[in-house]
């Protein structure tokens, strides 16, 4: 069983795939939004079944107070139009703080501005993907 962690944004969807024992996550790369959602929607159909994963693990931006917003709302509307082309069991993260992390620890390697625009979503992704796995060890 093979599982995809998403980090959805509106520029950018960070991904992450676990290892085939579902122990570890590891960065997939990102892919860089279009204004078109069917286009978005068939580069990510294309990975899913290319990797063979059985279950998304789709990190969900709650506000501080837990309640949710409207990014929130975006998330889960495009994941719903993602079902419905690609049927697959979804679970939603609590990413709160996870994009902070990331930067966090890209800044703490010393990587540069432009290195880290382009993979801030990817490490986002695993930490999600990776806190999900821990917790259903």
């Amino acid at each position: 069983m093979r599982i995809l962690g998403l980090d959805i944004g509106d520029k950018r969807i960070g991904l992450a795939v676990s290892d085939e024992l579902g122990m570890t996550a590891q960065g997939s790369g990102t892919l860089e939004r279009t204004n078109e959602l069917q286009l978005d929607l068939q580069k990510l159909i294309a990975i899913i079944q290319e990797k063979g994963i059985t279950k998304l693990v789709v990190g969900l931006p709650k506000n501080m107070n837990g309640t949710l917003g409207m990014q929130a709302q975006k998330v889960q509307d495009f994941v719903a139009c993602l079902t419905e082309q690609c049927p697959v069991e979804v679970v939603y993260w609590d990413e709160r703080l996870t994009t902070v992390a990331a930067h966090r620890a890209l800044l703490e390697g010393d990587t540069s501005r432009r290195k880290r625009k382009k993979v801030v979503d990817q490490i986002a992704a695993v930490m999600i993907l990776q806190a999900y796995l821990d917790s259903i060890k």
